[in-house]
């Protein structure tokens, strides 16, 4: 059994917005090791309530919350001016998950554009995560949103459902979910990102901290090659890259979903109590 929770988290700019919170733990048993997961462009938390229940079913107990301008949460939709912010919200996520499990060793899980998050904010606050997992990173550079940001007009074309996973019931999904946005990228979110990629690649190495990449090789949103570039930019001692043949951008709800969550799960236990 799981035992969830939702609440409202102080955030957003200068901490005048509220974050949609969630929490998911064991209901029995204590947790031995704490998992923060950051979530995507355009999406929500609540779209990785399977992943949160598999993690805590390997042990985890697992915190995290929408982007400012994303599902629950307060604030334009979509639009971030400065995603230094959304790095600072995402340290508000973690003091609260610290203040409650001070002592378990924390994974932090990003996915797409909350690879690039949770990338930064490792970089930013050293030594405060013990491992970082990143799914389909945007890192290094991102070639579609070089194309947005180039552009005279940025079209209204929604992100296509079938690039997501090989499951078409996942597409579906996406499609049929109003916390998901479905309108076209903003130019301040999009240059935004680009900035935010520079300060990745300029940051420098991770060090010590244990990195494992997983990766659809057949992911169209966010290309291999575009990641491999920022994987190289910040890899440190410890990295352990899971490129999945066939496999599309959202590589947690993919037909071969367990063989990437086991891979996260067998990493995160090299961590746990």
């Amino acid at each position: 059994m799981i035992s969830t929770r939702e609440w409202g988290l102080a955030g957003g700019p200068d901490g005048s917005g509220r974050l949609a919170a969630r929490a998911w733990a064991p209901a029995e048993g204590e947790p031995t090791w704490l998992a923060v997961l950051v979530h995507g462009y355009g999406e929500h938390l609540g779209r990785y309530e399977q992943v949160a229940r598999d993690l805590c079913a390997a042990g985890a107990v697992v915190y995290g919350a929408d982007h400012r301008g994303h599902g629950g949460s307060s604030g334009e939709r979509v639009l971030i001016d400065d995603y230094a912010g959304v790095v600072e919200d995402v340290h508000r996520v973690l003091t609260q998950a610290r203040t409650a499990y001070r002592s378990l060793p924390l994974v932090l899980i990003g996915h797409s554009m909350g690879g690039m998050i949770a990338t930064r904010y490792a970089q930013v606050y050293p030594g405060s995560v013990q491992a970082l997992v990143l799914s389909g990173p945007v890192l290094g550079r991102w070639t579609a949103a070089e194309r947005l940001a180039a552009a005279e007009v940025i079209p209204d074309a929604p992100i296509d459902p079938a690039t997501l996973s090989r499951d078409p019931a996942v597409g579906e999904a996406y499609e049929a979910d109003e916390l998901v946005w479905h309108g076209p990228f903003k130019r301040t979110t999009v240059n935004a990102l680009l900035t935010e990629l520079e300060r990745g690649n300029s940051a420098g190495s991770l060090g010590s901290l244990p990195l494992l990449w997983v990766h659809g090789h057949e992911d169209q949103l966010v290309p291999v090659s575009d990641t491999k570039v920022g994987i190289e930019a910040v890899a440190g001692e410890d990295v352990t890259a899971r490129i999945f043949p066939g496999a599309r951008h959202e590589v947690f709800n993919e037909t071969n979903r367990d063989e990437v969550l086991g891979e996260v799960i067998r990493f995160a236990h090299r961590f746990s109590l």
